[in-house]
């Protein structure tokens, strides 16, 4: 695989900001914990800090936890011996002798089986394990960076995820915005993605008009740049070397006649307190934000100035 050639593209300052702190990151060995919605290109970016580290003529090995069986888990990351179980016929590298020198990526981390956690967590303090069938601790010089869609915070507080285990992951956490929060990068991704599309299938890329540009703006996006992706080969399958307006975006990113507000919110016959009300929703949108004031601004429709200016007023 050729990692320079998987480049995350977008120059919006919340993507930005990220890319900085992982280039940073990229010059030291610490563990790396990168969450972020389905289709952020969470793979992308542990392959840039490969790529850019003083590992990147090294192995970068990319291991899904949610696709380990539970039984085989272990001897599929630490290895074993011949004999070591039953089934176990030849002697085989785990993933980790396979990544030393380099860098191991623990895609969906929060699937991890729980048995092999512990195991895990030694690795990451000592850079020591052992095979399966083996009683001789083995070491490996590997750079461990983990992803994960999901908080996993929450599955520390489940009990389905180790909290010091979490801890030693987490050294530098990295967050990848989602697409519908990345200022200005849709209209350069279109045409980044459609030039890619377009010489892989040998089909003319399509244009796309202002007004639906716009609206595609708007989309919320839910699976993000992946979602983008398989848009855009979508379009140019159906629309080869044509262009895309309103009318031909799918139902979904179509434009709704706008609701009422009393369809939104009914106003009870008592009233309500319009200030409590505002610092509530205020609230709401920086918690859903993780704190973000931008991405809350955006949430309540507020420019960022304007947001800030009420959190003052209010003391929050």
């Amino acid at each position: 695989m050729n990692l320079k050639n998987n480049v995350i593209n977008g120059d919006s300052p919340e993507l930005m900001e990220v890319l900085r702190a992982s280039d940073l990151v990229a010059a030291t060995d610490v563990a790396v914990l990168i969450t972020g919605e389905t289709g952020t290109g969470k793979d992308l970016l542990a392959q840039r800090i490969h790529s850019t580290s003083r590992r990147q003529d090294k192995p970068f090995i990319t291991v899904n936890c949610a696709s380990l069986p539970e039984s085989l888990a272990e001897s599929l990351l630490f290895g074993h011996l011949q004999g070591a179980f039953t089934g176990a016929n030849s002697q085989r590298k785990g993933f980790i002798a396979e990544a030393d020198g380099g860098t191991l990526l623990l895609d969906e981390i929060a699937e991890m089986p729980a048995a092999v956690q512990a195991k895990l967590l030694r690795f990451l303090e000592s850079g020591e394990y052992q095979p399966l069938g083996t009683v001789d601790a083995r070491h490996a010089n590997v750079r461990l960076i983990a992803a994960t869609n999901c908080r996993l915070l929450d599955a520390v507080e489940a009990g389905k995820f180790r909290h010091d285990l979490y801890f030693r992951l987490s050294v530098v956490p990295l967050e990848l915005p989602p697409l519908r929060n990345r200022t200005g990068d849709l209209a350069q991704l279109l045409i980044v993605l459609s030039k890619k599309l377009s010489r892989e299938h040998g089909l003319q890329a399509p244009g796309f008009t202002p007004a639906a540009i716009r609206w595609m703006e708007k989309y919320s996006w839910p699976g993000n740049i992946r979602e983008l992706r398989n848009f855009i080969e979508r379009m140019m399958i159906l629309f080869n070397g044509g262009e895309i307006d309103v009318s031909n975006l799918p139902v979904e990113m179509k434009p709704r006649s706008p609701s009422r507000a009393a369809d939104l919110f009914s106003l009870p016959a008592e009233g309500v307190d319009l200030e409590s009300l505002e610092i509530g929703l205020m609230n709401q949108a920086l918690d859903i934000s993780n704190g973000n004031k931008s991405r809350a601004a955006r949430l309540l429709g507020l420019t960022r100035d304007t947001f800030l200016y009420r959190l003052k007023k209010y003391a929050l």
